[in-house]
């Protein structure tokens, strides 16, 4: 059976799914679902930003996508690291079929991916990554005798993060904010705090012990702006 991986150009997720489909055989990768001119048995929708027409999905016989939640919650935006905030360290993945309906189809696969509370963005960006795929290759291996089941129960939604939602507290302490210092992206949307109308940015490192006295460890770096 021929398959497809879909993901978007110029982020994140592009070597893992390169990765992907070296694992895959007969697998091609694609970065817009309007470059497949043919139809396909599998098409993996993984890390896509662009809305997908009824009449693409109807060209294919499975069209999958995996959402870091625990379907029908936590349907919406970022939810690893929505979950990460809350200090959750069991993320259930879902692996479902796409439908008209964002985040509503029925579900495959279901994996809990388990975390330590330390990980940083990179770091959590990788496990997320390498649960993706996992869970890609087991549907594979398993087809075609998997049942799916139908959503079921309270749905629940994330809203889309924005730069703002990587503002500090200075009032309060950094343990008490540390989950917030995990999902930050120190390039892309930094943490920072506001003092005296003047705006500080708070990049986050995972240190070795060749770089700190203590063997290890968490270091930070503060950069005053305008």
């Amino acid at each position: 059976m021929k398959v497809a991986i879909l993901t978007s150009p110029n982020q994140w997720f592009i070597p893992y799914a390169k990765e992907l489909e070296s694992k895959i055989p007969n697998a091609k990768l694609y970065f817009s679902h309007k470059d497949l001119k043919e139809s396909y048995g599998i098409v993996f929708i993984l890390s896509y930003h662009q809305l997908i027409e009824q009449e693409f999905l109807d060209l294919h016989e499975y069209n999958l996508v995996i959402h870091a939640s625990a379907l029908s919650k936590g349907k919406g935006w970022s939810p690893l690291f929505w979950q990460a905030l809350e200090g959750k360290d069991s993320i259930v993945f879902t692996l479902f079929r796409a439908d008209a309906k964002a985040d509503n189809g029925a579900i495959y696969l279901q994996e809990t991916l388990h975390l330590s509370g330390l990980e940083l963005y990179e770091e959590l960006r990788d496990k997320q990554a390498k649960m993706c795929q996992k869970l890609c290759l087991e549907f594979l291996e398993k087809f075609p005798t998997l049942s799916p089941k139908a959503q079921s129960g309270e749905e629940s939604f994330y809203p889309k993060r924005s730069p703002k939602d990587s503002e500090l507290d200075i009032a309060k302490s950094l343990e008490s904010q540390f989950n917030l210092l995990r999902i930050v992206s120190n390039e892309e949307f930094p943490a920072f705090f506001i003092k005296e109308g003047k705006k500080f940015v708070l990049k986050i490192y995972v240190c070795d012990s060749a770089d700190s006295a203590g063997g290890g460890g968490i270091i930070m770096r503060l950069f005053g702006g305008g």
